[in-house]
């Protein structure tokens, strides 16, 4: 079993092997196949993959938007079907490198989870993990194969990811002479929930998770990504605001709260600090040009995206949108029509009736929350069995993120510590939450956002600059993570980078200390 090494497989360049030695790793794996005589998995095909292969993925459905994937290091990738229930079953791969860390690593998923994480499968693999990662359970993004179909959504919300590790553990333990030593999980958004799963319902499943940006508090989620549609209206409302418009507010936002770390770099540090006032964006009754400010109706528009959601009875459902995410969130969540996960959602699980027509109100997310499938809601604040295992979690949140509010994990921080009746010192011990300025839903953004979570938020294999790489040693040598180190990018992941900076783990927040500029990452203090 190799140790823990700082650069990557995928790195290190091309590396010379013997002649024997890849025959002996193409024959184990042509063999492997006759191997697998397991209860309820099919296998598909074994086959040997060279490093540089620009893999094609034939039966990758459209929708998930990926028809090829680079593999950098040479492995063996084993695709099977796996039988749930008499009734549904999940497609699983697990990717068996040639240079073996003697690590198991489970992927998650994103969005309504119906694709195959490719490019977590690639990414953790050229680090040397025997990797799984299923398509949930279903065949692309629409939430249709839930319809009437309660076994399929059980495998959504928690039996897929589960399966796959029971699976892949017996599978790495056969492939492997040596089996592996510790187990990892790595996943965001819907992928954060889904470990966060892992460690409410199956404590023992993985030594180390890392869940980012999760899409916890599900069923509120749903609701409160609905909600921002009966508040804009559709793009021939008064109360509707163009691109243009939320850039504008954007832009006064970051007027408002930008320096209030005490840096003018375009990010907000800590939204929590940022109450922007929006009247100053009023038109003037005699203004004849309204080009730079909004009518009434508008102000009013960003006051309640900026708001809470709270249902009939005034209790919260759901924290604000976080300001300083309006430019992402304008393509995508105020686009004058309803949220298209949320509209699957509600037609084909909380009513089971396609033809629902998306007019949303509270009584629908009262509805969704009471109905709560499976405790979708992954929203259990005990965490003492996985604290009694000895397994650690690294949770992380983008502070710009257009998709899930970073208000929703600071809220779930909350929940975990007075339930466990453990403040942030003792719970450092097992769980760190770390929020990323400038980062946007699982990466991008105007920040340095390249925390390593994937490859398009890869920057260095250092553990300080790398989240998968501080849990490995977080777990095995017992070094936690102090900060989170980002790289912001000149024009996204492959480029130079402009700078780093070290983000704080919660409750601390970053302030500018000086005597540098913004883009020295030794003049930031987290307090």
């Amino acid at each position: 079993m190799t140790r823990f090494s700082l650069l990557p497989v995928f790195l290190l360049g091309s590396v010379a092997v013997a002649t024997s030695s890849q025959d002996d790793f193409q024959t184990k794996c042509s063999h492997f196949y006759d191997k697998i005589n397991l209860p309820h998995v099919q296998v598909n095909f074994a086959k040997y993959i060279p490093g540089g292969t620009n893999l094609t993925l034939v039966d990758n459905p459209p929708s998930c938007e990926a028809s090829s994937q680079e593999v950098s290091v040479d492995l063996c990738r084993v695709a099977m079907a796996v039988n749930t229930s008499s009734t549904s079953q999940i497609t699983l791969e697990a990717w068996f490198p040639r240079e073996y860390n003697g690590r198991f690593l489970s992927t998650g998923n994103g969005g309504l989870s119906g694709c195959i994480p490719y490019s977590d499968l690639a990414y953790t693999a050229g680090f040397g993990f025997a990797t799984v990662g299923a398509n949930n359970g279903h065949n692309g993004t629409s939430g249709k194969p839930f319809f009437h179909h309660p076994e399929v959504l059980k495998d959504f919300a928690y039996r897929s990811i589960h399966t796959g590790v029971v699976i892949g553990k017996e599978l790495t333990n056969m492939f492997y002479d040596e089996g592996f030593n510790k187990s990892y999980y790595l996943g965001c958004s819907t992928g954060g929930r889904q470990g966060w799963k892992s460690v409410q319902k199956y404590p023992n499943d993985f030594d180390g998770v890392i869940a980012g940006s999760p899409a916890i508090n599900f069923a509120n989620l749903i609701s409160w990504s609905s909600h921002f549609y009966p508040i804009t209206g559709p793009p021939t409302s008064e109360k509707f605001l163009t691109a243009a418009e939320w850039s504008l507010v954007h832009d006064e936002i970051l007027r408002q709260c930008d320096t209030i770390d005490g840096a003018k770099d375009d990010i907000i540090e800590d939204p929590d600090l940022c109450l922007p006032i929006m009247e100053t964006l009023l038109c003037s009754p005699n203004a004849k040009n309204t080009t730079n400010c909004l009518s009434s109706a508008q102000v009013q528009t960003v006051q309640q995206v900026l708001s809470p959601l709270n249902g009939v009875n005034g209790s919260l459902l759901y924290r604000r949108m976080q300001p300083g995410s309006e430019n992402y969130a304008a393509e995508i969540m105020y686009t004058g029509e309803l949220f298209p996960y949320s509209l699957d959602w509600f037609r084909y699980v909380v009513y089971n009736d396609p033809s629902w027509d998306g007019n949303f109100t509270v009584q629908d997310a009262e509805a969704a929350l009471a109905q709560n499938p499976y405790n979708i809601q992954t929203w259990d604040g005990d965490l003492t069995p996985f604290r009694k295992t000895g397994g650690k979690v690294l949770h992380y949140h983008g502070m710009m993120d257009q998709l899930i509010s970073s208000e929703d994990s600071k809220w779930y921080y909350s929940h975990v510590a007075e339930t466990m009746k453990l403040p942030p010192q003792d719970l450092d011990e097992f769980y760190r939450f770390f929020t990323v300025s400038g980062m946007a839903h699982c990466g991008d953004g105007n920040g340095a956002y390249g925390i390593g979570q994937g490859s398009s938020t890869y920057a260095s294999s250092d553990p300080e600059s790398n989240v998968l790489m501080a849990m490995v040693k977080w777990v095995e040598e017992g070094i936690p993570p102090e900060t989170i180190r980002g790289a912001k990018f000149e024009d996204g992941v492959g480029t130079p980078v402009e700078y780093w900076r070290k983000h704080c783990r919660w409750p601390r927040r970053n302030v500018f200390k000086g005597p540098g500029n913004y883009t020295d990452e030794n003049s930031w203090e987290c307090v």
